[in-house]
């Protein structure tokens, strides 16, 4: 499981140093690929294959499935750590997401976001202001979904 922020950098050749705690789950290999937000997701690569394979599920008769599925799946990039803990982030990715540098890594349970320092700090302060709101919204959804299951 990954939660919490860490600050970390790309070097000139593109690589990723991922907080020590997290290794041991990675160890599998890892897929990068674009995330929501203008930030990069990173998954166990039985987690992306999962996902990849609901997406699949779905069918290509829908225009918003074939949508999500190039933008999810199009640029996803395989990569396996070395021996200090360093992915190789391709350039297209670093070019999407803005990032060179310093970065900022986040845990989200089952993914590992990569954001611009910028771009992380905005998108907080977003959610910062209206938080209960928010909440509140996410609450009802779930609920909604726990009573369509219960049917």
């Amino acid at each position: 499981m990954f939660f919490g922020s860490h600050q970390h950098t790309i070097d000139d050749k593109g690589r990723l140093t991922l907080p020590a705690k997290w290794r041991s789950e990675l160890a599998g290999g890892v897929v990068v690929t674009r995330g929501m937000d203008d930030c990069l997701f990173i998954f166990p690569k039985p987690k992306f294959e999962a996902i990849a394979v609901e997406i699949d599920e779905q069918g290509i008769v829908l225009a918003d499935m074939r949508a999500w599925s190039r933008y999810f799946l199009g640029m996803a990039a395989d990569a396996e750590s070395d021996k200090q803990g360093r992915i190789l982030i391709p350039q297209n990715l670093r070019d999407f997401a803005k990032l060179d540098g310093e970065v900022v890594v986040v845990g989200v349970v089952s993914r590992i976001e990569v954001w611009n320092p910028a771009r992380h700090k905005e998108t907080n302060a977003k959610i910062e202001s209206d938080v209960v709101a928010v909440a509140e919204r996410l609450g009802q959804v779930m609920k909604r979904a726990a009573a369509k299951a219960d049917k």
